[in-house]
């Protein structure tokens, strides 16, 4: 594990939680960055290769979708793998209300915030994928199996290719 002695910007709730459970990780420092886009540009990384974390709305309940930057988010087809009756994107506030993160700041780790998640299957193709980890300048780098294995997502397709 490579921890820097700089003092880092990651609430320690996060790397605790990692390490609790024994996940391997890196933290990757980089410019203050507030889009997956951003942080590909800067860090010189595939799009593919980095996961956005976004809150959806669920039903009554709220829920993580963690897909490639590459991608956009299918509501259509999320709704049908979370067999779900109706799935939204909440408010920007109630990522803050709710659970405390700066929109842009958020963590693919929903089992923190006693959250359901759910991960698009091209997501496991990448060798190590770059995640949030609370923090605009820096992220965790990560295998696929490992936040599998951590957050014990439902895994499916509910991406689409980016319109040009």
């Amino acid at each position: 594990m490579n921890h820097s002695t700089k003092t880092m910007s990651i609430p320690k709730k996060f790397t605790n939680y990692l390490e609790k459970n024994q996940v391997k990780y890196d933290v990757v420092e980089h410019r203050t960055v507030y889009t997956a886009y951003d942080l590909s540009q800067t860090l010189d990384r595939k799009m593919t290769d980095i996961a956005k974390t976004l809150l959806v709305k669920v039903d009554n309940g709220l829920a993580l979708a963690v897909l490639p930057a590459s991608k956009r988010l299918d509501l259509i087809k999320l709704k049908k793998l979370a067999k779900a009756k109706k799935v939204g994107l909440p408010k920007e506030n109630v990522m803050k209300t709710k659970l405390k993160i700066k929109p842009g700041a958020i963590t693919p780790f929903g089992k923190m915030h006693k959250l359901p998640v759910y991960m698009d299957a091209s997501l496991k193709k990448p060798k190590k994928i770059l995640v949030g980890a609370g923090s605009f300048d820096e992220s965790f780098l990560i295998t696929p199996a490992a936040l599998i294995k951590l957050e014990e997502p439902v895994i499916g397709s509910f991406s689409q290719a980016r319109k040009k």
